[in-house]
């Protein structure tokens, strides 16, 4: 017998019980949990701290690169939930799973701060070496063993690289925008 093509309205009933579920599963697993406040912490405290320090004559640059990274990180964090290489037990909100507080605050948060700080590329090159082992070695680590993470078909060592490409490939676009905008006055 034939596998059986789903319908597109067999796909949003499914849709629709997989909502429900996640929302169960949020009231009575996730809100309030150690993991809750400790995602709603990771939302806040970066973005504090990335106040305090940001040079404000810098900032429109700043932003543009750390939003950039941020639509990156996302469709790439996206695309690894979506081939099921991780996943995320806990929810700081359940109506946007895919929402990551990592992904809005903690890794924007640091590269933008290694942008700032790190001007020339060598130093950038290195900085975000070393921010891609802290991340991929420390971090995720620490994540995987709070729960909030999980490693479904995937490994800390392929991270690494990528951690470090989507920085150089953001920069480089930046600068070629910055570059274009600046030609255009």
């Amino acid at each position: 017998m034939p596998n059986q093509i789903p319908s597109f309205e067999e796909i949003k009933e499914v849709d629709r019980k997989l909502t429900e579920m996640r929302h169960q599963y949020y009231q009575n697993h996730d809100l309030f949990s150690f993991q809750w406040w400790f995602l709603l912490f990771t939302v806040i405290i970066p973005w504090v701290i990335w106040w305090k320090l940001v040079d404000k004559s810098r900032i429109k640059d700043i932003l543009l690169y750390g939003f950039v990274l941020i639509f990156v990180i996302i469709v790439l964090d996206n695309i690894g939930s979506e081939l099921q290489l991780w996943s995320y037990p806990y929810h700081l909100i359940h109506l946007i799973p895919q929402i990551n507080p990592v992904d809005y605050s903690v890794l924007p948060v640091f590269h933008m701060l290694v942008y700032q700080y790190f001007r020339t590329w060598k130093s950038f090159v290195i900085a975000n070496i070393v921010m891609a082992f802290l991340f991929s070695f420390i971090f995720e680590p620490i994540f995987v063993w709070l729960r909030i993470y999980e490693l479904d078909n995937w490994k800390y060592i392929y991270s690494f690289p990528i951690y470090i490409a989507k920085a150089l490939v953001v920069r480089w676009l930046i600068e070629f925008i910055l570059k274009k905008a600046k030609g255009q006055r």
